[in-house]
């Protein structure tokens, strides 16, 4: 899967990764979802978060996991 929504800028939010150039880090959706377990009340509360960009944050989160964990082995 082609991760388009998540971006890196350097000028923006000190090169995080982030969704779709919004000021908000992959990171902060992570710890939004562990705040809200209701999905629904975190897209009320941020409008501007998609579903996809939910589902592309962690995919994104895996995937550094797995490169994290595979090159420690």
């Amino acid at each position: 899967m082609k991760l388009d929504r998540i971006t890196s800028n350097p000028n923006r939010m000190n090169g995080q990764p982030s969704i779709r150039n919004l000021r908000l880090t992959f990171r902060r959706v992570i710890e939004l979802l562990a705040t809200y377990p209701n999905r629904e009340e975190l897209l009320q509360e941020f409008p501007e978060l998609e579903d996809e960009d939910i589902q592309q944050a962690l995919i994104f989160a895996s995937s550094y996991l797995s490169d994290r964990y595979s090159c420690e082995s």
